[in-house]
């Protein structure tokens, strides 16, 4: 996943990208959002799909059907999955981005052994997210995905534990995702609002101690 974006900017950054292309100012159905959620959920970069989304109206612009308006982000669907394949092809073979992506993990356990540790309960759940990227550092050839799987692993327990180490901080990030998706409650279907909700509350909260996620991608 992005590094360089929130969960809730990686939508709105799909959505103002794909109308832009389109032309009018129509916004995502249920059906394009839950597509976004299958690509965000995938970890697939936003640089990957945006790409995907031009080179899908690229095709468009030079097909029979250049005078009808694309209707719905599904008609991008096999272009930015193609163009993810062509992402994960160069992660496989070792391409730079797999290198940045585990390039990631020295700073990160660096960031947990600063981290500071405000009672027992939240001294052993960073002491268990450090030992899981320690684990992984000395494993380099390690896929990317089980590296990501054993990073979320310790980083739920570690987002709960910053929870009850830190109440008041943690409220004022709850209320904080609420005004930031406040635009998007009534658009995006429940499943996905809960994800982006639950992912958005995970990055504020592991702030609150100076973290960022616990992930390669992040």
């Amino acid at each position: 996943m992005d590094a360089e974006h929130s969960e809730i900017e990686y939508y709105r950054a799909v959505e103002d990208y794909f109308v832009s292309r389109r032309g009018d100012p129509l916004f995502l159905s249920n059906p394009d959002w839950l597509l976004v959620h299958e690509w965000r959920r995938a970890g697939w970069p936003l640089r990957v799909v945006l790409r995907g989304i031009a080179d899908a109206f690229e095709g468009h612009a030079h097909s029979w059907a250049r005078g009808r308006k694309v209707g719905s982000l599904a008609y991008c669907k096999l272009a930015v999955e193609g163009a993810a394949e062509r992402w994960k092809r160069a992660v496989d073979a070792g391409a730079p981005d797999a290198d940045e992506a585990l390039g990631r993990l020295p700073a990160l356990a660096q960031a947990l052994a600063a981290a500071r540790a405000e009672g027992a309960d939240l001294e052993q759940a960073l002491l268990a997210a450090q030992r899981a990227v320690e684990a992984a550092q000395r494993t380099p050839g390690r896929p990317l995905e089980e590296v990501e799987q054993a990073l979320g692993a310790v980083e739920g327990p570690l987002v709960e534990a910053v929870a009850r180490a830190r109440p008041e901080a943690a409220a004022e990030a709850d209320a904080e995702v609420e005004r930031d998706l406040a635009p998007y409650a009534k658009r995006i279907p429940a499943k996905v609002l809960a994800q982006v909700r639950h992912d958005a509350r995970t990055a504020r909260l592991l702030a609150i101690v100076g973290l960022p996620r616990l992930s390669v991608f992040h």
